[in-house]
């Protein structure tokens, strides 16, 4: 199976960026993004042989999440089923016979650290969200974390250290879902690679300089460890300032 993550920032201007022809190019099995910035009827996309399973925000042009799948899921819910984190449409899961397929994005921490008391609220809440599903069947768990996990994972470690997306709080959040039995699965490929991000700023010709972080993720429970086959992080593509990740599992 092929999966892919993309934070479109914006699925109508993706659109109008080549979103359409990536999607036919790439051909996954279950196609997830984040922060489509919709609201329902906004967008009639055609997506032959792909069923549609789209989560939108209360508030208009804002976060929202998208699951397109080849294969009709025995279920599907929206939300971690708490009010608090229910509103900003960021968590689609899609149950499978053999695995649950779930596209989060992540609540920033916002300049200043404004909403940091909020996120680490978000992240045990959401863990726990995890860990439950997992009692029942496998989880793979794809999107933007907003979290660069360690001074690998960004180009500039030192100046950023206590900047939203990777203060020691939500490093530490992640390290702890991945002791909690989870996989992150570029690192499980690539344990040393530097200099490969999914998220550049539009500002400072970051993506021209790669000056970048990676804070797209697929992480899977450690049950699926002798599944995975490869990940991918499409650099290459443009359209947003994300590019797609990858993971092919034999699931």
């Amino acid at each position: 199976m092929k999966l892919i993550s993309w934070n479109v920032n914006g699925l109508r201007a993706c659109v109008q960026k080549g979103f359409l022809e990536f999607f036919k190019e790439i051909d996954a099995d279950i196609f997830c993004i984040q922060e489509s910035k919709l609201q329902q009827g906004q967008i009639d996309l055609q997506l032959e042989g792909y069923n549609q399973y789209w989560n939108y925000a209360e508030k208009k042009g804002y976060s929202g999440t998208a699951i397109f799948t080849k294969e009709k899921p025995l279920s599907v819910s929206y939300g971690i089923n708490i009010e608090e984190h229910d509103k900003e449409g960021r968590v689609i899961t899609l149950e499978f016979e053999k695995f649950y397929m779930i596209t989060v994005y992540t609540p920033n921490s916002q300049q200043a650290l404004a909403r940091l008391e909020y996120r680490m609220k978000w992240e045990d809440d959401f863990q726990s969200y995890l860990k439950a599903l997992e009692k029942n069947k496998p989880v793979i768990v794809c999107g933007d974390l907003n979290v660069a996990h360690k001074e690998i994972d960004l180009k500039n470690p030192k100046s950023n250290r206590k900047n939203a997306g990777f203060t020691d709080e939500e490093r530490e959040k992640f390290t702890k879902l991945m002791d909690s039995g989870f996989i992150d699965t570029y690192r499980y490929f690539n344990p040393d690679k530097e200099g490969v991000y999914s998220w550049w700023s539009y500002r400072f010709n970051a993506r021209k300089n790669n000056a970048g972080w990676r804070i797209d993720y697929f992480c899977v429970s450690q049950v699926l460890k002798d599944k995975l086959l490869s990940a991918e992080i499409h650099c290459d593509v443009l359209g947003s300032d994300h590019c797609p990740v990858e993971l092919t599992i034999d699931l």
